[in-house]
């Protein structure tokens, strides 16, 4: 398995992790097993990576008038979309995915800082 695969799992696993954080921190955010939090993950990974540029695209004018603030409805919206999906990932509402998507991109945006730091400590053989 080369570097980039192993970084890859090494993200979808730091994701389904985080995932099951915010499921046991907002109460309308169930997930039945770990199984479904690594779907669910990688599920999201897909839509972020599919449907939430063009959204982002299509509601560029808002964006810009929320000065980017409007990009946490996004966020919740693709958590919706997420719980849709997945059957043993549920979202009861958008609230739920507002609170549920902002702190999954703060606790991204700590477990990156932290995985890139160490990273750079120790390179991959």
């Amino acid at each position: 398995m080369g570097p980039a695969m192993s970084k890859l799992l090494v993200h979808l696993l730091v994701s389904a992790l985080l995932l099951w954080l915010v499921s046991q921190i907002v109460t309308g955010i169930h997930i039945a097993s770990f199984g479904y939090a690594l779907l669910a993950a990688l599920v999201l990974g897909v839509v972020n990576f599919l449907v939430r540029p063009i959204l982002i695209i299509v509601t560029l004018p808002i964006t810009i008038i929320t000065l980017g603030l409007f990009l946490i409805v996004i966020n919740a919206l693709m958590l919706m979309l997420t719980g849709a999906i997945v059957p043993g990932f549920q979202v009861s509402g958008f609230g739920a995915a507002l609170l549920g998507g902002l702190l999954l991109g703060l606790f991204n945006l700590a477990a990156s800082a932290i995985l890139n730091r160490s990273a750079r400590r120790l390179p991959l053989a």
